[in-house]
């Protein structure tokens, strides 16, 4: 992923407090030899404190051979994306229908390493850990070994414990930009009102204030 210094994170707390509102994404694993990488879309929660990610999939996954051959992986998410018209990036001393068109995303990226979890009793605390963070508002009961309802199947999901060891994230919102650029492209996403354009305008705002302060 390629990121331009106007596209990184101002600091460490930016892109920490996104993903804490993104909790879905790809995990790309490295396939077994002749064979592509896997790509595995799931849920999942980011502990930043712990600086690992916690996750389990079913046993039968056919991810589970390339991981226990290689357990270096990367956690892709991505969200609050729009395209942007190539007219809303012409600025006022050419014509409109030279503007170049392009897309704004944030992306977070974490580097991690895999480690498999096989007790029971450690996949029941991850599992109630996801529940706490999925559904705080609780109504199902607490996963244990050995005991109704969930207990039983323990033995058919494997969990992730994810280490991260390296972030990269970018916030691609025309920061660059002149800024009558800029307030025609944020004018443009209100006006369109698609279903991220919102949120891709909120993100083009913030970052253009936090870069005027």
């Amino acid at each position: 992923m390629l990121i331009h210094p106007w596209d990184a994170p101002r600091e460490d707390g930016e892109w920490q407090q996104w993903l804490a509102a993104h909790d879905f994404g790809q995990l790309a694993v490295n396939g077994l030899p002749g064979e592509p990488p896997s790509v595995q879309p799931m849920h999942f929660v980011y502990d930043g404190e712990r600086g690992e990610v916690l996750t389990h999939l079913a046993r039968p996954n056919p991810i589970w051979p390339a991981l226990e051959t290689n357990p270096q992986v990367l956690l892709s998410v991505v969200d609050d994306y729009a395209f942007v018209p190539g007219p809303w990036q012409a600025p006022a001393d050419i014509p409109s229908e030279h503007g170049v068109p392009t897309s704004f995303y944030a992306a977070v990226q974490l580097r991690c390493t895999a480690h498999l979890v096989d007790d029971p009793a450690e996949k029941a605390a991850l599992l109630n850990r996801q529940m706490g963070h999925f559904q705080p508002e609780g109504g199902s009961a607490a996963a244990a070994v050995g005991e109704a309802p969930y207990g039983r199947m323990l033995s058919g999901i494997r969990g992730l414990r994810l280490e991260v060891t390296a972030v990269r994230a970018k916030f691609k919102y025309a920061s660059h930009k002149p800024l009558e650029v800029q307030e025609q492209i944020a004018e443009g996403l209100a006006g369109r009102g698609g279903p991220l354009d919102e949120a891709a305008r909120a993100h083009q705002l913030r970052r253009r204030q936090t870069s005027s302060a």
